[in-house]
């Protein structure tokens, strides 16, 4: 990571990464990715790792009263994906407060680097959709995850 990065976190390993692939459907009539899909990608990745957590979305909303909702996302471009080529799309969080979470993400092909993300998600009650924060057991779960600049988690020793 450069001193000039508006990401996070270095070009590193994901702490969780989640596999697609390319149809059709997420293509232009060259074959090339809309930019468009990548937005989806990202939010199947980090809906993904949260069901690895034990937290699948509707659980989230039936027990906890709590659903995520996109504040904030920030995405670069780097290469194109194509036709028929698997992907990974990498999960970090690098920032966790009680009404809000920040993840550094990206989408690689083969080990390159596509594309870089920071998504701002906000935690919302279920019912009225305002800002609230999150019970104590999620946000100590999710706050144990939080890296640091340098790749690691927050509590690694």
């Amino acid at each position: 990571m450069t001193s000039d990065s508006p990401f996070p976190i270095p070009d590193s390993q994901p702490l969780f990464s989640w596999p697609t692939r390319i149809y059709w459907e997420d293509t232009d009539a060259g074959g090339v990715v809309y930019h468009a899909r990548y937005v989806a990608f990202l939010e199947r990745a980090r809906t993904e790792w949260l069901r690895a957590l034990g937290y699948g979305q509707e659980r989230l909303r039936l027990q906890h009263d709590l659903v995520f909702a996109v504040r904030a996302m920030q995405l670069d471009f780097l290469r194109p994906a194509h036709l028929d080529d698997t992907l990974q799309v990498g999960v970090a969080l690098s920032q966790c407060k009680r009404a809000s979470l920040l993840f550094a993400q990206s989408i690689h092909r083969d080990g390159e680097l596509l594309l870089r993300a920071q998504v701002k998600v906000a935690a919302l009650g279920a019912g009225r959709f305002r800002p609230r924060g999150m019970d104590d057991a999620l946000y100590d779960q999710l706050k144990a995850l939080q890296i640091t600049e340098t790749g690691l988690l927050r509590n690694d020793g």
